[in-house]
């Protein structure tokens, strides 16, 4: 090996941990926690555990709940979630799912519930034009939240090559283009 080519062990060091790996996983990001972010987080979400319950059939006491849900995220500089809504209400997801759909409480619940997830689903759309929301995450909310969905449509125009033949010359053409087995003449 050539003496003026070769590398110190610093040097190959530097360049294996500059490499990109080649399986795809460079698109992978650490989207670790910065000290004192987890503390944050379960702060925020404990403000919820020991609230005393509401009387969930009553709208109006469901109604002061989101808004103090909402200003909590406000005063706390928080992103208001679904989830985080419903841990104030004292309910889980598929409660707030019904509630939303008219499956339960429609008559007094529907109007407040598609309000609030209205106001956070602008805000999701106010993140994701600003980018403020990783996209991938986006779209999982937006899929799975606000039922949003990927479309793509499809136009099937059929395609009848022997249209514009009687059926005499349609015959002749099938007939001239079925292959012949030179084993069979």
């Amino acid at each position: 090996m050539n003496k003026d080519t070769e590398l110190s062990t610093e040097q190959i060091t530097d360049v294996v941990k500059k490499r990109k790996p080649k399986n795809g996983l460079e698109v992978m990001k650490d989207f670790g926690a910065e000290p004192g972010e987890n503390a944050r987080f379960i702060r925020f979400a404990l403000a919820s555990w020991d609230l005393p319950p509401i009387d969930i059939s009553d709208p109006e006491q469901v109604k002061e709940r989101i808004g103090m849900y909402f200003n909590h995220c406000a005063e706390n500089d928080r992103k208001p979630q679904i989830v985080g809504m419903c841990n104030w209400l004292g309910i889980n997801r598929n409660t707030l799912h019904e509630w939303l759909t008219g499956v339960t409480r429609k008559e007094t619940h529907g109007d407040v519930i598609k309000k609030a997830v209205s106001f956070i689903e602008e805000m999701w759309a106010d993140y994701m034009q600003s980018g403020k929301l990783n996209p991938a995450s986006g779209i999982f909310l937006a899929k799975n939240w606000y039922g949003y969905k990927d479309v793509a449509d499809v136009v099937v125009t059929p395609n009848n090559p022997l249209k514009d033949m009687d059926a005499d010359q349609a015959r002749k053409r099938i007939t001239e283009a079925i292959p012949v087995d030179d084993d069979d003449e």
